[in-house]
């Protein structure tokens, strides 16, 4: 199988150092069998045949090979007799702090399926969403982590995933002050604001049935540890990395009640605008049936006051006038204009 097939890339570590890298597919199964060695291979959107070939040469459990290439398949962590089978999502979303109104695009998620074998991991994806260079990054960052096994390959891995969601959360969580800053702007288009809060809404719900998930995986890895063969050095990793998977779940949690807060607020200020509109409306109505009465009075046809005269006139003025001023005075102290 080469690059054109499905695989993308593949790294070979003996006793923590890196030895060979984009290795030929033929020599997976004999790496993983030899002892100090450390086996990773990366398959990009691979076709079934192959990923099939893979499995059957690694042993892999059928189920598991074919919830890789599922469409959908729910955050998850399966243990198998040879192996440990999770699926996660990796998220990235666009940062519209500067410029709220321009950025659509939603929440874009990104699954990856991992086969965790005694010395190596199989990560197979779905598409190129998922930036997987930073992954090797992370791995050559802390090369020295590499020496305790597999297991360092799981917590970079999950490491990068976790971040991830990190940073969508915190982009989420910056564009909902925004709107804090928007609700009481007498200047801001209510439409706007609403589409936005929608579109926020959405995003989140997207991000929870992500990350939510993700403390069910750590905590399966956490005691499973022996299948991916992690000794007591990577246990405060380990711990770190389940704190910050707890720190995620809880901030979407806030986030979900601060968009129901923002939400009820629009709608309640809504009202609110809505009623003083309706006092400015009604007292310039009022307004306006003054002089409409008193012209209507003096218009009959019949004679009154001053009836064809000048001071007849001069009368419905001042009548109009004070009962117009009257009034507005009136409502203005009432703060109804």
């Amino acid at each position: 199988m080469t690059s054109d097939d499905g695989i993308v890339r593949s790294r070979l570590w003996r006793d923590g150092n890196l030895a060979e890298e984009d290795f030929p597919f033929e020599r997976t199964s004999d790496y993983l069998n030899q002892d100090g060695c450390l086996v990773w291979v990366d398959l990009c959107a691979p076709d079934p045949a192959h990923l099939s070939e893979l499995a059957e040469e690694l042993g892999l459990d059928p189920l598991a090979v074919e919830d890789a290439l599922a469409r959908q398949e729910r955050v998850k962590s399966i243990r198998y007799a040879t192996h440990t089978f999770l699926t996660v999502y990796a998220t990235s979303l666009a940062d519209g702090t500067a410029a709220p109104t321009l950025r659509e695009a939603g929440l874009k998620v990104a699954r990856i399926s991992v086969f965790i074998l005694p010395r190596g991991i199989v990560t197979v994806r779905q598409g190129r969403d998922f930036d997987i260079d930073e992954v090797v990054r992370r791995w050559d960052d802390n090369g020295d982590m590499l020496r305790y096994g597999v297991g360092a390959l799981v917590h970079g891995l999950l490491d990068v995933v976790v971040d991830g969601h990190f940073e969508a959360v915190e982009i989420l969580d910056d564009e909902m002050e925004g709107l804090e800053d928007r609700l009481f702007d007498e200047h801001a288009s209510t439409n706007e604001l609403q589409r936005q809060t929608y579109r926020i809404r959405r995003d989140l719900v997207d991000l929870r049935r992500v990350v939510l998930p993700m403390r069910e995986v750590v905590n399966a890895v956490l005691r499973h540890r022996k299948d991916i063969d992690a000794p007591a050095e990577l246990d405060a990793w380990y711990d770190d990395l389940y704190d910050h998977v707890l720190r995620a779940s809880e901030w979407t949690e806030s986030l979900r009640d601060m968009i129901t807060t923002i939400f009820e607020t629009s709608l309640s200020l809504q009202d609110a605008r809505l009623n003083t509109v309706m006092k400015k409306l009604t007292a310039w109505a009022a307004i306006i049936a003054v002089p409409t009465a008193v012209t209507g009075y003096f218009g009959q046809n019949v004679p009154y006051p001053g009836f064809a005269q000048h001071s007849g006139f001069v009368l419905s003025v001042a009548v109009i006038v004070v009962l117009a001023l009257g009034l507005y005075v009136s409502f203005k102290r009432r703060d109804w204009l």
